[in-house]
């Protein structure tokens, strides 16, 4: 169950960058979480709320896809492993259109037993590859 938990909380990040609902980052991390990405570093849940939001947004339509999650117990801990696919289309409002940008990354989460259930108390995420220009 504790496995099941702790992906669950992969599938919600992926869904709270999509959607620009970083307030929910407070369900998914512990206060002092950190945060290492593209995107830049953050220490504590709050830093980690700005620094999403300088990058995602529910109008810039992007698309997190989490895969391959591996979890290893350690009793109140955890060390997860996934793979992030991120797609970023040009913005266009009201059309479909083609991704512009798509980025290939390996994320590494900590994970804690808390009072509140499974959190995460740090993410890396590493580059390995993309395709196309940020804009």
């Amino acid at each position: 169950m504790a496995r099941k938990a702790v992906t669950v909380k992969k599938i919600r990040l992926g869904r709270t960058l999509d959607e620009g609902t970083f307030e929910d980052f407070r369900k998914l991390y512990t206060a002092d979480a950190s945060a290492t990405t593209p995107g830049g570093t953050a220490q504590g849940v709050d830093a980690m709320i700005v620094q999403a939001g300088r990058s995602h947004s529910a109008d810039k339509k992007i698309q997190h896809f989490i895969s391959n999650v591996i979890v290893d117990l350690h009793g109140d801990t955890a060390a997860v492993r996934a793979n992030l696919l991120a797609t970023f289309p040009p913005p266009a409002e009201g059309a479909l259109t083609a991704p512009k940008y798509t980025l290939g990354e390996i994320y590494q989460f900590d994970a804690v037993r808390t009072p509140n259930g499974w959190r995460l108390s740090r993410v890396r995420s590493t580059p390995q590859w993309t395709i196309g220009t940020r804009f």
